[in-house]
């Protein structure tokens, strides 16, 4: 029985993709790096048999698990392929499998972190088994979209052959993150990009077909617009919705985070329980959550006294590290002062509350100040009718889901409350 291995043929386009990738411009080029015979190159490429040990030394040269593109049901049985290569490895070292890629960036630190644990289930569970492409995390400022994403990434980083987490904070121009994010799945060797957005968005999308990919996209309210409803891009960042939908729409075996203040408007429209489009909105940290924060400065909290806290700042764990900084330095540790004061918005927290506020239109902002006043749970007809100046239906209908993309308002049987 001959020992021979060859690629699987719904892999054969992912094995054309990496000779490319690993920057040889033709079969002939990357026969005479190896050293076989063109017609050799060939048959691996067109998913016909070759020897074994050829079939490896190939897949190492174009940085390929063998494992993961061989017909191991061709010829050997699995167990035997597995004995052969292991000797032919272990015989020469330099041969070895290709390593996972990752790419964290400026991914802050996440040794402290508390709770978010069904939150991780569901989205463990949306990217591993129910293979989502799109998914976006959802909440104000503070709340730990950030950290959350991070922790993720940490957690599902065994699953893919490619990880990478980029903050927008700083808007980078579309054409500049495809730049990088193409540079990255390419170990650089992608280096002459179509110019057109279309033909560097189809490049990548080839990528993301090839390889199981797993990309956070960090803060993208940063390219959202201001003063206008909920999900418009800023002028010159349209270019990121049509990447979005095509990342969501086209089919491919990766997955896109996002993390924003506020939901892209391509995406609300296509998401769906079953739909590989999904959203995730963040809610605030539990009590026994909250206490382990506010535990962190060294000092003692009742259980009364952390319920209080927790139900001030809304869970909020940035407003918590706040708080609990302000009440460690200012007040010796005594919450039961702090509380006495009555002043729960200052400073870092005032400033977190303006940066969401300052998004707001000017209709927002009056919804918003009447939701406010009212305090509890009002319908539709009733905001409507104690607004002043009036507002039209279809104004207020806008902007009332404009504030729900926002995470500022929720909404409990038919009725709304901040």
């Amino acid at each position: 029985m001959p020992r021979s291995l060859k690629v699987r043929q719904e892999c054969i386009e992912k094995v054309k993709l990496a000779v490319r990738r690993n920057g040889f411009p033709s079969q002939r080029a990357l026969a005479e790096d190896v050293g076989f015979a063109l017609a050799t190159v060939s048959n691996f490429l067109t998913g016909k048999p070759v020897d074994y040990i050829t079939f490896e030394e190939i897949c190492h040269k174009l940085a390929l698990e063998w494992r993961a593109i061989a017909n191991l049901d061709f010829d050997l049985p699995s167990q035997a392929v597995d004995d052969v290569i292991s000797q032919t490895v272990a015989q020469n070292p330099q041969i070895r499998s290709s390593s996972k890629r990752q790419d964290l960036g400026e991914a802050i630190d996440v040794t402290n972190f508390y709770g978010r644990k069904e939150e991780l289930a569901t989205l463990k569970q949306w990217i591993i088994s129910d293979h989502c492409r799109l998914i976006t995390l959802i909440g104000m400022g503070g709340i730990g979209k950030t950290t959350l994403s991070v922790k993720l990434a940490q957690l599902l980083q065994s699953e893919f052959q490619y990880l990478i987490w980029r903050s927008l904070r700083n808007a980078p121009p579309i054409h500049e993150l495809l730049t990088d994010l193409i540079g990255f799945l390419s170990h650089q060797q992608e280096t002459t990009l179509p110019e057109s957005l279309d033909g560097k968005i189809s490049c990548l999308i080839d990528y993301l077909r090839a390889e199981r990919c797993l990309f956070i996209l960090d803060n993208v309210e940063s390219i959202l617009s201001p003063d206008q409803r909920a999900g418009a891009y800023r002028p010159g960042y349209e270019g990121y919705g049509q990447l979005l939908r095509s990342w969501g729409e086209t089919n491919h075996q990766s997955c896109l985070v996002l993390t924003s203040r506020e939901k892209p408007r391509e995406i609300r429209n296509k998401e769906g329980v079953n739909a590989p489009i999904r959203s995730l909105r963040l809610p605030g940290l539990t009590e026994g959550e909250g206490e382990k924060i506010l535990a962190e400065k060294g000092f003692s909290v009742s259980k009364e006294e952390c319920q209080a806290l927790i139900e001030f700042y809304a869970g909020n764990p940035l407003a918590l590290k706040i708080v609990s900084t302000t009440i460690y330095e200012l007040f010796d540790g005594d919450v039961a002062q702090f509380l006495e004061e009555g002043t729960i918005v200052f400073g870092d927290i005032s400033d977190l509350l303006d940066q969401q506020f300052n998004r707001l239109s000017t209709l927002e902002k009056q919804v918003m100040y009447w939701l406010t006043i009212n305090r509890e749970l009002v319908s539709f007809k009733e905001l409507q009718r104690d607004s002043i100046p009036a507002v039209s239906f279809k104004h207020l209908l806008e902007t009332l889901e404009s504030l729900q993309l926002r995470s500022l308002i929720e909404k409990t049987s038919g009725k709304f409350t901040q």
